[in-house]
This record gives structure tokens, C-alpha cells and sequence, in this order.
């Protein structure tokens, strides 16, 4: 019995040491999973925000990027204006995302050795954050606000960057005011050229510096042949004097004037947010581009600054511009040869020369021009409204255009074609023309200061399929002499009566019409 007694307390013993063992397995287990947890939650939370680049502490390396998810741009749903609020750090190299949520990469410029000064040249800190990002898909350059960034001219080039690069801009941008950095001039100080999914948000400014620029020349610069038809009822008014602003540095800057923000040759091209101001001469400028969208923008200068046009596009298609705000010293808008597809809507032009097609067809040039639409705009105190403008000697044609919902308010010229336009004191007559038909204008109201319509069509081929709808346009006298309606060669229908009537708009179409040759046709 005794022999039995110590067997059992042995195997009690036993079973006891291995319910323990079993136990002591289960909270290791759990408390694995509980530090497991722990740790992958709080690896968030470093926050971008207004940080000069210094590490604080940590043993990463300048330059070194960080991650944060990252919205599609789209029209429809603008993108946020600003980067994500917080990225996950970490010296391993990027991930590609979880799931189908891609990761974005960000280079901040101060991480590249920019100082954000106003003072010291920023150039090659920023050509750094390029070359970095462009080698990263949907990677954002970030210029933080409160900075400004002294910055000389500059590319931002394909076409071997990888696709949907933002290029996040809350700080200030400014362009050198000094003659050394532009030599003996250049065509554009910030330029983005053959790239694909290229997007500048942010609520930053680009400054272009161009007061020094502009005193220099005035007088020299390209004339606006709309400015002919506006005579002053004190003739000794003329022209508008030189602008009264030197340049702290002293020295005459270049003959040739820098666009101040060009995109060449890219797709899918989205300007969102910023600001554009005092450009030397124009601000936006798209060439060679396709789908274009450019919304709840603004260009800021002067109404007397020489050719410093808003938003410039040239051999582009599919443009949307919306939503945005242009005060210039020409075009707010200006849509030059090769453009289709392009629709214009809810834009304040003012003070500038309105929104024009051309001038087209310079120096005998062939130039085509389609399916344009501008439509629900206001401009206040410009010299034109919505204007088409060619050169004589040109070939091609301009067709299928829409100015609708236009309210203009102290106008000097609301609507106009001009196909004698001459930017210079005199132009030969020439009997080649580009071709305009379907122009349409309708709902178009308002107040004009010289003249409601203007109309002046080539004489060896007349503007056809021009119709009227709605138009409400009265006289505001102010310091100019005022003209009645002005039609030459234009055939067309009046589909509403007019204010003031529009008489000299000859109904129907031309007999006889000069039909141009095959090779000027588009």
C-alpha cells in the first residue's frame, strides 16, 4: 500500500509540472501576439509638416524618403492641394504597397540641401529632388510652405522618368532678378518636358520677378492690333506709359523673356492650386501636350505688363481649363495653332485682352484650329472680350466654336474677329487667309466702353456660318470714342434680336465663297 501510495503521488506530481508547462506555453503565446500588435501600430505618425530636413535625433541619412498613400487626380474629384499629413520612416527601401493601395514616395527639397532662404540659389537642390524622384513612380517632390526658394532656370525632363510625378508645392518659388543666370536669355525658366502623369498642386506661388524684365523695353515689346480701334477722347492719353518700377540689382536684363511655367511634349498634365504671378512674359504655357487639366488656378499681374499672357496652349488637345482666375497684361487666354478639343468654363478674366484664338497664320503660316468651347465667363475692365485674330497671308481654318454665357462688365471690345490683325505699326495686304466657320456666340451680356462687335473677315475669304443668340451689349461712356457694330465679309444668321442691333451681319452664306485648296485644308 505504502509502495502505492508513493506512485500516485509521483504521477500527481508529474501531471502538475505538465499543466504548468502547458499554461506557461499559452501566455507566451499570448503575449506574443499582443507585442506583435504593439509594434505594428505605432509605426505611424512622423509627420511631414514644415520640418527644415533635419533628422531630430534619428540616424537616417539626408535625403532619405518616406512614404504615405497617395489620390489619383481626376477632374471630377480634384486632388488634395496638399501631401498626405504623415509617412512611415524606415532605412529599408521602399515598398510597393499593401494590397492594391500603392505607397508614394517623397523627396522634400530642404532634404537635398536647399535652404528655403529667399536668398541662397536653390537650383541644385532642386535638379537633386528630381533626378531622385523621377527614378520613383508616383513619387512627390514637396516644397514646404513658409520657404522660399530662390530658384534659376530649370528642367524637369524625360522621357525615361517614370510616370505620376507630383510635384507638391506649398512654399514660394522666385525667379533670380539678376542678369548672370539667364545669359543671354532663354525661352523658360521652370520647364516640365516629355512626361507622363504630371501633376503641380499645391497652394504655393511661383514668382517670376518680372518687373525688371518689363522696364527695360516697354516700348519694344509686340503691340496688341485691337489697341488701334481704342482712341481716347483725350488724344494726348496714348499708349500706356513705361512701367515705373526698377530693378534693385541694376544691369538690363535679356531681349528674350522667359514663359515663367512651360510643359512640353507630356500626357495627362494637371496645374491645380497654385499661383503664378509678375511672370516676364507668359505664365502657363502647354505645348505638345494631351489632356491637359488646369483648375482652381490664378496668374497675378498687372494689367500694363507687356505680353505676359495667362495660360498659353499651342499644338495641344484635350484641355480643360475651370475654376480659375487670370489677371495679366495680354490673353488670359490664348489658343494658338494646332489646339482641339478644349473647353474653357467659370474662369475671371481681368484686368488682360480677354480669351483669344491666334493671332494664326504669322508669316504665311498654315494654322487649324477645332472644336473650342468657352463658355460662363466673366471679365471686368479688359480690352477684349472673346476675340479670334489671324494674320493675312495664313492658310488653314479655325471651325466649330462655342462663346457662350459670357457677362462682361466695362469691356472695351467684347466681340471680335479680326483677320487684318498687324502687331506692328503697318502689315501688307495679302489675299490668303485662314478660313473661319461655325463661330457661334450666345447669351453673351454686358457693358462695352468702344465697341460691341467687331467682325473684320478676310477679303478673298469671308467668315461663314457665323450666328448670334442673345446678345445684350450696353454702352458704358468713359474716356474713349464709341462705334457702333462693325461686320466686313461675315455671313451668317441672327437667331435672336440684338442690343444693339447688329445689322451689318450679312444672312445666309456668300455667293461664289473662294474655296481654299486641298493642302491648306485641315
Amino acid at each position: 500500500m505504502a509502495n502505492m501510495g508513493s506512485i500516485s503521488f509521483r504521477s500527481f506530481t508529474f501531471l502538475l509540472i505538465i499543466v504548468f508547462l502547458i499554461w506557461s506555453s499559452s501566455m507566451e503565446n499570448c503575449n506574443a501576439r499582443k507585442g506583435k500588435h504593439w509594434r505594428h501600430s505605432r509605426g505611424i505618425g512622423v509627420s511631414l509638416s514644415k520640418k527644415k530636413g533635419k533628422n531630430h535625433g534619428s540616424n537616417y541619412h539626408r535625403g532619405y524618403v518616406s512614404k504615405a498613400k497617395k489620390k489619383s487626380p481626376s477632374p471630377q474629384a480634384p486632388p488634395s492641394s496638399r501631401p498626405p499629413s504623415h509617412a512611415v520612416l524606415s532605412p529599408s527601401p521602399p515598398k510597393k504597397g499593401y494590397g492594391n493601395a500603392p505607397s508614394t514616395t517623397i523627396f522634400n527639397v530642404l532634404d537635398f540641401g536647399a535652404k528655403g532662404d529667399g536668398a541662397t540659389d536653390d537650383t541644385k537642390a532642386f535638379q537633386a529632388a528630381w533626378a531622385a524622384a523621377c527614378k520613383v513612380k508616383a513619387s512627390i517632390i514637396f516644397v514646404p510652405s513658409e520657404s522660399v526658394f530662390l530658384v534659376g532656370p530649370i528642367s524637369f525632363s524625360g522621357p525615361y522618368c517614370q510616370h505620376d510625378i507630383v510635384f507638391q508645392l506649398d512654399g514660394t518659388i522666385i525667379a533670380p532678378t539678376s542678369t548672370h543666370p539667364w545669359g543671354s536669355g532663354i525661352l523658360q525658366w521652370l520647364e516640365f518636358t516629355k512626361l507622363v502623369g504630371i501633376t503641380i498642386q499645391g497652394s504655393g506661388t511661383i514668382d517670376g520677378k518680372g518687373a525688371v524684365w518689363w522696364q527695360d523695353s516697354p516700348l519694344e515689346d509686340p503691340i496688341d492690333s485691337e489697341s488701334k480701334l481704342i482712341v481716347p477722347l483725350n488724344t494726348t492719353l496714348g499708349r500706356n506709359p513705361s512701367i515705373p518700377i526698377k530693378g534693385s540689382l541694376g544691369g538690363k536684363m535679356p531681349s528674350i523673356k522667359p514663359t515663367a511655367l512651360r510643359f512640353y511634349g507630356s500626357f495627362n498634365v494637371s496645374v491645380t492650386g497654385i499661383t503664378i504671378q509678375n511672370s516676364p512674359q507668359c505664365h502657363l504655357k502647354f505645348d505638345n501636350c494631351a489632356g491637359v487639366s488646369v483648375y482652381n488656378f490664378s496668374v497675378l499681374s498687372p494689367g500694363d505688363s507687356p505680353n505676359t499672357d495667362g495660360i498659353h496652349l499651342q499644338n495641344s488637345r484635350d484641355v480643360l481649363i475651370r475654376s480659375t482666375n487670370l489677371a495679366c497684361g495680354d490673353d488670359c487666354v490664348s489658343i494658338q495653332t494646332g489646339c482641339t478639343n478644349v473647353y474653357i468654363h467659370n474662369v475671371n478674366c481681368g484686368p488682360g485682352h480677354g480669351i483669344s484664338i491666334g493671332g494664326l497664320g504669322k508669316d504665311d503660316t498654315k494654322a487649324c484650329v477645332s472644336n473650342i468651347t468657352v463658355r460662363n465667363i466673366n471679365f471686368h475692365q479688359t480690352m477684349n472680350g472673346v476675340r479670334i485674330k489671324t494674320w493675312q497671308g495664313g492658310s488653314g481654318s479655325v471651325q466649330g466654336i462655342l462663346f457662350s454665357n459670357i457677362q462682361v462688365s466695362e469691356v472695351q471690345l467684347p466681340i471680335i474677329i479680326d483677320q487684318f490683325y498687324c502687331d506692328k505699326s503697318s502689315c501688307k495686304n495679302q489675299s490668303s487667309a485662314v478660313a473661319l466657320s461655325g463661330i457661334h456666340y450666345e447669351k453673351i451680356r454686358g457693358t462695352y466702353t468702344v465697341k460691341p462687335v467687331h467682325l473684320a473677315c478676310s477679303d478673298s475669304i469671308p467668315c461663314t456660318e457665323v450666328t448670334l443668340t442673345g446678345i445684350e451689349l450696353k454702352p458704358l461712356q468713359e474716356r474713349y470714342h464709341m462705334y457702333d457694330p462693325y461686320c466686313w465679309h461675315t455671313f451668317g444668321d441672327l437667331y435672336s434680336p440684338t442690343e444693339p442691333p447688329i445689322e451689318c451681319l450679312q444672312i445666309g452664306k456668300p455667293s461664289g465663297n473662294m474655296i481654299q485648296a486641298d493642302h491648306d485644308s485641315c
